[in-house]
């Protein structure tokens, strides 16, 4: 066991090692300090005498035993080598001041009267006096005559603060800032000066801080306190997220499903309300009644209900004028419009629905060329002359001629 101070300047002899062979031949002994264990290289060694000094100042209070090997090798022999233990101790010196044990939060309410307790102090020092510690506190000298505060030493390591006057307001000053001197007993002593940062609170009956702001200070009296604040911020934010989302809503309404025409890719049914020309006779035959979609749109009849076909047509008259014999036609449509609604087999759309009628009453009987064109018929074509200016072309055409002539 091997002892240092801690003062001990760089070259100070430590204590000294030795060794020795045990053969006949007793060669010398050169010695070494193993720096796997002396890393930071504090100490060295004489090789030839084995005097251990210090190569680096010391401290304590970082590392105060030094645990160091000590090699011992024969002159003659390297490969002979002996190793011994050396424990190095560091002495204490007073080399620090002593400190606040920690980081006083000191609060004084508005209500504290005068010799109030509101804090006490206690010192911590990083040295070890052989006879412990002893620590003495007081106001420093600038602090001593203030008419706020004031100290008294406890006689146990620990000093209390007490308050000289009431009436403390965070309007007037919510912060001070007390000076105290700390001393310690070592020789020579140590001492420190550290202030204390005392708040100006307001606190409940139980003399628990509730607020030390002091911007707080102006706000509470208009009735305010600071938890109602929150809640009414926190309404207000709620208030503004629903208007948001309701307007966000409605916006998403009132876009259409189609933004524009281009967008429409159904299938696009186009009307013509067009007869054509060519033909003289226009009233024989309503075309409007048969072909116009918007007269039956208005009268759509359902495919799960059989259509009543008078109450279909009776809120518009018949179309049917200008031929007197036009019930036929009529009626025949008619049949084809029910048979169409209940037919099981239609399409569920409208449908253009074809049929080839002739009607009856004509007194030149069927026109159809199937039934009228016969290469040996003597047909007399004259009374078309009877019919009217509407015929003359016929009756001019069969009338005056014989009918082989139509095809020369």
């Amino acid at each position: 066991m091997m002892m240092v101070s801690e003062a001990a300047k760089v070259g100070t002899i430590i204590d000294t090692v030795s060794a020795h062979d045990p053969d006949s031949t007793n060669s010398p002994i050169r010695y070494s300090i193993d720096r796997n264990t002396d890393l930071e290289r504090f100490f060295n060694i004489d090789a030839t005498t084995g005097v251990i000094s210090t190569a680096k100042l010391l401290d304590r209070e970082v590392n105060a035993v030094h645990n160091i090997t000590i090699l011992a090798m024969e002159s003659q022999d390297p490969t002979q080598i002996g190793k011994g233990i050396a424990l190095i101790t560091v002495m204490d010196i007073n080399d620090n001041a002593p400190v606040f044990a920690i980081d006083y939060e000191t609060f004084l309410c508005e209500t504290a009267s005068p010799g109030q307790v509101i804090q006490t102090i206690s010192a911590v020092d990083k040295d070890e006096p052989p006879s412990g510690h002893r620590f003495f506190f007081a106001l420093t000298a600038e602090a001593a005559g203030n008419h706020n505060f004031t100290l008294r030493d406890n006689k146990d390591n620990t000093a209390s603060i007490l308050t000289k006057r009431g009436g403390f307001r965070r309007r007037e000053q919510s912060l001070y800032r007390l000076p105290i001197l700390i001393v310690d007993s070592g020789s020579p002593s140590l001492s420190s000066t550290n202030t204390l940062s005392i708040r100006v609170c307001n606190c409940d009956p139980d003399g628990v801080a509730q607020s030390c702001s002091p911007a707080e200070a102006f706000m509470l009296p208009a009735g305010l306190s600071t938890g109602a604040l929150i809640a009414i911020l926190a309404c207000v934010l709620t208030l503004l997220v629903l208007v948001l989302l309701i307007v966000t809503m409605r916006r998403r309404k009132k876009e259409p499903l189609i933004l524009d025409e281009e967008r429409d890719v159904r299938e696009n049914i186009v009307r013509y309300d067009d007869e054509g020309g060519g033909e003289e006779d226009t009233e024989a035959f309503d075309m409007v009644a048969l072909r116009n979609l918007n007269v039956i749109r208005d009268h759509k009849a359902r495919r799960d209900v059989t259509p009543e076909v008078p109450t279909l047509f009776s809120s518009r008259p018949p179309p049917y004028k200008s031929v007197p014999d036009n019930g036929i036609f009529r009626e025949f449509i008619w049949d084809r419009l029910k048979d169409a609604d209940v037919d099981p087999s239609a399409p569920p759309y409208d449908s253009l629905q074809t049929y080839a009628f002739e009607g009856s009453g004509s007194v030149a009987e069927s026109l159809s060329s199937l039934e009228s064109l016969s290469t040996d018929s003597d047909q007399n074509y004259d009374y078309l002359s009877d019919w009217g200016p509407r015929f003359k072309k016929l009756a001019d055409l069969y009338g005056h001629a014989d009918g082989s002539n139509l095809f020369s």
